[in-house]
């Protein structure tokens, strides 16, 4: 079984190459972040053609997300329970499903914008509402993964450089503390393989060549139980679809499983 999470930051801009890698990829389960999309607009013609299904929680131009899946669909949960909002809003930045043996948050955290900005308060309680959200299906005996765009570089080796980012946002110790919270639940950090280079960074800036000289990060993220890290065969990112005309500032993170 083949699952994958990727950043397209907006469906409607990247559908060409979404439906073409969904074809040439031989993915079973794809978790959709940054889709900038209306549900009410969302593809979902499209990808029945393909044979996914689709579980979708978005709103309009910001934010959304969703599980595309050609192996089942059930049991879909739209959002966090418990989700603390930002300025009096619930985004959508969450949804859950089961697809045949495995369940699957794709998960989208907030950005924080700049250490002490209120949005930087709200990440960590998202968090929090986050945790809370996952913990049962973490400790439980079916495979379960929380894969999306965390917005949070778990280490220093995760960053092209430490310095770049020294007070900004994504390396904070609270920011890497809430990550090692979510991880005591019961979640493992299913690292990929990188395609080229040293280090598996998963999204490059679009500014100042970044992606030619890779000055990327690692924030796309895979965390799964224990019966999920366990049946990992493989996990890679696939750094081509980062290329050319068109594509999204984030890589796929794929992850082969044998369940």
């Amino acid at each position: 079984m083949r699952i994958a999470t990727w950043n397209v930051n907006s469906i409607t801009a990247r559908l060409p190459r979404l439906l073409a890698w969904l074809e040439s990829s031989g993915t079973d389960v794809l978790c959709l972040q940054e889709a900038k999309i209306a549900e009410g607009q969302f593809p979902f013609g499209r990808l029945r053609e393909l044979g996914y299904e689709a579980a979708v929680h978005a709103t309009g131009r910001w934010n959304g997300v969703a599980v595309l899946s050609r192996v089942g669909l059930e049991d879909v949960v739209k959002g966090l329970p418990g989700d603390p909002g930002y300025d009096g809003v619930t985004e959508p930045r969450a949804v859950a499903a089961t697809c045949g043996p495995v369940r699957v948050w794709s998960v989208y955290v907030p950005n924080g914008r700049e250490v002490g900005h209120p949005h930087y308060a709200y990440k960590l309680e998202w968090f929090e509402a986050l945790r809370a959200a996952v913990s049962g299906d973490a400790r439980g005996t079916r495979p379960f993964a929380v894969l999306g765009d965390y917005n949070v570089a778990p280490t220093d080796d995760d960053v092209f450089d430490p310095a770049a980012f020294e007070g900004s946002t994504h390396v904070t110790p609270a920011e890497r503390a809430a990550l090692a919270s979510l991880r005591e639940t019961g979640l493992d950090d299913v690292v990929p393989r990188p395609l080229k280079y040293d280090r598996p960074f998963t999204y490059w800036d679009y500014r100042q060549l970044c992606f030619p000289k890779n000055r990327g990060m690692r924030i796309d993220l895979v965390y799964g139980n224990r019966p999920f890290a366990q049946a990992v065969k493989d996990a890679y990112v696939d750094r081509e679809e980062r290329k050319g005309k068109g594509a999204s500032d984030h890589a796929p993170v794929v992850v082969d499983l044998d369940v």
